[in-house]
């Protein structure tokens, strides 16, 4: 037989041939596709015209379609790796975002209650501030009223009744005039108790006592203790002398005239 009559014999070999890198490069992905459509377009074009001498066809071993496939995989892997490192990142920095938030707000949130807890603390040492002064100034007018100068309480009566009469004047301490707490002032001064000028401090300038348990001598007030809007001096008997008001002026009269609220020793 001629070498021509057995060209068809290897046409089906190389067709074999064909179809195992074929398979190959669809396993080899897009690279595997590619090559193996440039190696087998002269064969195909080799079959139609069917010449006498027929090169044979590259073929793609099968390590080579392995190795197309491995590359198509690890390059699919950077991809992958890639996309994820980026979301992770993304989330990392959100998550981040998140946490500097909270750390800031809480933050936040405290110094406004050490702002919140410095404010009251502060409050309440100007309060106890002053509740000291006030003590103190108390216990130097207690101290001066357990001590008068050589005065006694004849010697206050004696001057309150003197003043009984004259005019009531807003602001006035006399001689001619008063109002309720220069009254009191003035005749306290006559014993050497100097008492603080209007009625709110006169009304804490001395020891609390009962209104069932007064003497004569006692400094009366109508209001708060520290608050007090009158003051007089009780006289014994039941009755109280000061400077009432501009209709009355200074008068004598009876507890139950007008009660008090309070009453403190001063003698």
């Amino acid at each position: 037989m001629s070498p021509k009559a057995q060209i068809p014999s290897h046409r089906k070999p190389r067709s074999s041939k064909m179809n195992t890198a074929l398979r190959a490069g669809m396993t080899g992905g897009v690279m595997g596709t590619i090559a193996l459509t440039a190696a087998a377009a002269p064969a195909l074009a080799a079959d139609k015209n069917a010449p006498a001498d027929t090169v044979e066809m590259p073929t793609l071993s099968t390590a080579d379609s392995n190795a197309l496939a491995a590359e198509s995989l690890h390059h699919s892997a950077q991809q992958y790796s890639l996309q994820q490192a980026q979301q992770d990142a993304a989330t990392e920095a959100k998550q981040e975002a998140k946490e500097t938030k909270k750390k800031a707000e809480a933050e936040a949130k405290r110094k406004a209650e050490a702002k919140k807890k410095a404010e009251a603390a502060r409050k309440a040492a100007a309060e106890a501030k002053e509740r000291a002064s006030r003590s103190t100034e108390r216990s130097s007018l207690t101290t001066n009223a357990a001590a008068p100068q050589g005065g006694n309480v004849a010697t206050l009566l004696s001057f309150l009744r003197a003043q009984v009469g004259k005019s009531y004047v807003m602001g006035a301490t006399g001689p001619s005039a008063y109002d309720c707490s220069g009254l009191t002032q003035a005749a306290y001064k006559q014993v050497g108790v100097n008492l603080p000028r209007t009625s709110q401090p006169q009304s804490t300038a001395g020891t609390p006592v009962s209104l069932d348990n007064l003497q004569p001598g006692d400094l009366l007030y109508w209001g708060g203790a520290g608050s007090a809007y009158h003051v007089a001096v009780y006289v014994g008997g039941g009755k109280f002398i000061g400077a009432q008001n501009s209709s009355t002026g200074i008068v004598e009269r009876p507890l139950s005239y007008d009660q008090p609220t309070g009453a403190v020793r001063v003698l």
